[in-house]
């Protein structure tokens, strides 16, 4: 990004990005940076429900962990099993909820770089990106949250589109893709790890079953 760009960015700084860059962003209504400041704040109240629901699913873990360890005591056998069972799919749905909030913290980190510096052409793209792969991972475990992200995604899009042809830019040639694939990829390791990490291993249910025979 030029020092130009950055440097036009904000009113502060000098001349106005979006006098900059002529008035076709301005004709879309708020100005730019606050259209990224609306989308983040969005954001960030997605986040905190992912984050919510991950607490609540790992208190509901610990119950039927617990009642799991204590049918095993009471050598109840086939209830062992079912609270096993109950944890093992609790524990994918945390798995999901921690990895999406994990990759909205790094999109989140990503724009407010672009807010501070209007790197758009860079971090745009594969923001909205990682948007969208998240909203499929969580449409079946929080639908309001996926379809907020939905709309929040198609803002980002427009503001990029609008970038490109403020800047007489027809596509923005970075490797977005690969970008957002490894955002993803990096929030689902750091989630893999913080459930080793944070919850008991479970017995295997095949075990507990031939415990009982």
């Amino acid at each position: 990004m030029s020092s130009k760009i950055i440097k036009g960015w904000s009113d502060e700084a000098g001349i106005p990005f979006l006098n900059r860059f002529g008035e076709k962003l301005k004709a879309q209504g708020a100005p730019l940076k606050e259209r990224i400041s609306t989308a983040l704040y969005r954001l960030k109240i997605q986040r905190n429900k992912l984050e919510t629901l991950t607490a609540r699913m790992q208190n509901q873990d610990q119950r039927l962990f617990k009642k799991c360890v204590d049918s095993q005591l009471s050598r109840d056998r086939a209830r062992a099993v079912m609270y096993a069972n109950e944890c093992a799919e609790l524990r994918k749905m945390v798995r999901t909820a921690l990895s999406c909030q994990l990759a909205l913290d790094k999109v989140i980190l990503r724009l407010e770089t672009v807010k501070q510096f209007g790197d758009i052409a860079s971090m745009m793209t594969p923001v909205a990106s990682v948007i969208r792969s998240i909203k499929d991972q969580i449409s079946g475990l929080m639908p309001e949250v996926s379809f907020e992200l939905n709309d929040i995604c198609r803002s980002l899009d427009e503001i990029a589109v609008e970038f490109g042809e403020a800047v007489g830019v027809e596509e923005i040639t970075v490797a977005e893709g690969e970008e957002a694939e490894k955002i993803i990829r990096e929030a689902a390791a750091v989630a893999e790890q913080t459930l080793k990490d944070k919850f008991p291993e479970l017995p295997q249910p095949a075990r507990l079953m031939e415990e009982t025979q």
